[in-house]
């Protein structure tokens, strides 16, 4: 038996979700796109905000705060799976396109939210697929560089700068 999501209202949550067999569905920047457009699709449905969030190849993580009455597992559900048959129809593949259900941790404090908005930023550096975290396209932190909004919501200015200083001293 799995275990019960721990969900709360109003919080914030590290989510991520791998593909199945660990494949590399999001190599092409095609379907970095396509996953993107059924986010912000998912914002019109749904009321929620991205704080931050990074595609890698096999892989994504989101900084995620659903609204009002919204429920995470919900908005989740409705993404993967709109995804999983986009996916499927576009490749005229069939069965699963997520290894598991997605995971989620609540975010309790603004060190534990300041280090998860790093780490997911940092992903790509990390995976050495990028020498700066700006460098690579498909993470929120280069969405912030270049002003594109329109899935993110926008970060005070001084927390930002204690996000550039911190990434900093690790590129």
């Amino acid at each position: 038996m799995r275990k019960s999501r721990k969900l709360k209202k109003y919080a914030t949550y590290h989510v991520m979700s791998r593909a199945n067999r660990k494949e590399m569905i999001f190599n092409n920047p095609g379907i970095k796109e396509m996953f993107l457009d059924i986010v912000r699709r998912a914002q019109k449905k749904y009321c929620f905000t991205i704080k931050n969030f990074c595609i890698m190849g096999n892989h994504f993580h989101l900084i995620i705060r659903p609204q009002k009455n919204e429920n995470l597992s919900r908005i989740m559900q409705w993404i993967l799976s709109v995804f999983a048959l986009k996916f499927n129809r576009l490749f005229n593949y069939s069965g699963h396109v997520w290894y598991d259900r997605f995971t989620s941790k609540i975010i309790n404090s603004f060190m534990q939210y300041l280090t998860t908005f790093i780490y997911i930023a940092m992903n790509p550096v990390t995976a050495r697929i990028a020498e700066t975290t700006t460098e690579y396209e498909y993470n929120g932190i280069s969405f912030l560089q270049k002003g594109v909004l329109d899935i993110l919501e926008r970060p005070p200015n001084r927390f930002l700068r204690q996000v550039w200083t911190k990434i900093h001293q690790y590129e």
